[in-house]
């Protein structure tokens, strides 16, 4: 067996465990960073930016929140069911992150927004190449990865832990396999758990948060995430916290479908279940989280947006909502993109020239349906949502034609929770008191959403887990 020893172990290289890393070689610890994957990054290399709250880039704009302005809300919003104080850490700090981040190399285009009404926190990070966007953040775990090499962090790719070490009441290092199938104990002051949570575990996704993966929910699947930091925490005595998935919607394999098509799946039209009946205010549409949360608590937790091509002509022109992730601004060529879409086979979008032909395709019960669509165009028609009191403007009767309906389901970006830490990122154990020597960053410790994502912050995931990573060092003597 290889022995290895260090001042500070960290499992994982994603945005928590490279800022962990940079963190701790620069206040001159030797570091030893475990990554079972083959590349760093995680779930960081599909993002866009990180949450930074009073930033040089939000005062500059004089964009709200403020810090305290931010807490209030974000407290407000989680009704206070969660951590305050590792709430107002993060939050305190996030600004500051932006800063660090900056001093190491990332650039960031501006804080954005992620819907209309949602806060302008989200620090776009500038790609090599091209406008950010999705994937964009993966610039910046590139210099994460390579500054922390700089600074002399010793990184194993290929090399799972298995096993934390804990000898009486103190955790002591790790047991690992390296790339070459050996086994390696690692010693050390101090282990950060950094996993990224459970959001590739359909079994833990089933266990923990009540979905089945790939039938009623579509989460985005990052390879290695798998809750194994979790599991060995808890293992050594972690308490558990609530566990969730960072629930949005969309179209299954949302990436593989036209972001054209997809959009246009998400304008506020027509909404309604397989029971033939709307279920929400199709206005709120543009929040993912909340539609989301609406869709969980349907038949087969799914809904399909319809349309008829009057409306398609319109959207030809212009969308009503847009987003940063899918930022287009129109369905131009509506035509032979889903001509293209529905040769593919994929699925989920449907074409009918009658809506019995529709309820036919999709499973809708067709007599629910014709009575929804009849109420719906009466208050088109008087221009009030007597049900659900959507916005006028957004009120289009269906005149039929040719109709069309786009299937959706809860997806994820991520799983939320799972180790219970304080606002030191010390984890706490079955006592209530900090286990000695064992800290946990990002995802597999992020308890602070209560029932539902806070979109209104949008970056807050990736904040919290490049904060936290920050948090944790700063606290390791």
């Amino acid at each position: 067996m290889e022995n290895l020893k260090a001042d500070i172990i960290i499992i994982a290289a994603g945005a928590a465990g490279l800022s962990a890393a940079v963190a701790a070689a620069q206040k001159g610890f030797s570091v030893v960073v475990f990554e079972k994957n083959a590349i760093t990054g995680g779930t960081a290399n599909k993002g866009m930016g990180p949450l930074g709250i009073e930033s040089r880039h939000t005062r500059a704009k004089l964009l709200q929140p403020t810090k305290d302005e931010a807490f209030k809300a974000f407290m407000d919003y989680t009704h206070w069911r969660v951590d305050a104080k590792l709430v107002r850490a993060f939050l305190n700090k996030s600004g500051e992150t932006i800063h660090w981040l900056e001093s190491l190399g990332v650039e960031f285009v501006e804080p954005a927004t992620y819907f209309s009404g949602s806060y302008s926190t989200w620090h776009l990070v500038k790609p090599e190449v091209g406008p950010p966007g999705p994937g964009g953040a993966a610039t910046m775990m590139k210099i994460l990865t390579q500054k922390a090499l700089d600074l002399g962090v010793t990184l194993y790719l290929e090399s799972a832990v298995n096993q934390i070490i804990k000898e009486k009441d103190t955790v002591v290092g790790v047991f690992a396999t390296n790339k070459e199938g050996h086994k390696v104990e690692a010693r050390a002051r101090a282990v950060i758990v950094a996993t990224g949570g459970f959001g590739n575990s359909p079994e833990m996704i089933k266990e923990y948060a009540g979905f089945e993966v790939d039938n009623d929910i579509f989460p985005f699947r990052i390879p290695g995430v798998t809750g194994d930091g979790i599991k060995m925490a808890w293992a050594v005595g972690a308490r558990k916290t609530e566990m969730s998935m960072e629930l949005v919607y969309g179209m299954p394999d949302p990436l593989g479908v036209p972001p054209q098509l997809h959009e246009a799946c998400r304008q506020p039209h027509l909404f309604v279940n397989y029971l033939g009946e709307r279920f929400m205010n199709e206005a709120i549409m543009a929040n993912v989280t909340f539609t989301g949360n609406a869709l969980s608590l349907q038949k087969n937790k799914a809904g399909f947006l319809i349309f008829d091509e009057h409306i398609l002509r319109e959207m030809e022109k212009d969308f009503d909502t847009r987003n940063r992730v899918f930022p287009h601004t129109n369905f131009k060529g509506s035509s032979q993109v889903i001509d293209a879409y529905l040769k593919s086979g994929k699925g989920n979008f449907y074409v009918a020239d009658t809506l019995d032909d529709l309820a036919q395709q999709t499973g809708i019960n067709l007599e629910n349906l014709k009575e929804t669509v009849r109420s719906y165009n009466t208050y088109c028609q008087n221009g009030y949502d007597e049900q659900f009191n959507k916005e006028r403007r957004y009120l289009r009767p269906l005149k039929g034609g040719k109709w069309y309906a786009g299937r959706h389901f809860p997806s994820a970006y991520g799983s939320a929770g799972g180790i219970k830490i304080n606002e030191k990122a010390q984890v706490i154990g079955q006592d209530w008191l900090p286990i000695k020597g064992l800290y946990a960053v990002g995802t597999d410790a992020c308890s602070i959403y209560g029932d539902s994502y806070p979109f209104i912050f949008p970056g807050t995931s990736m904040g919290f887990a490049i904060t936290t990573g920050r948090i944790a060092v700063e606290n390791i003597n």
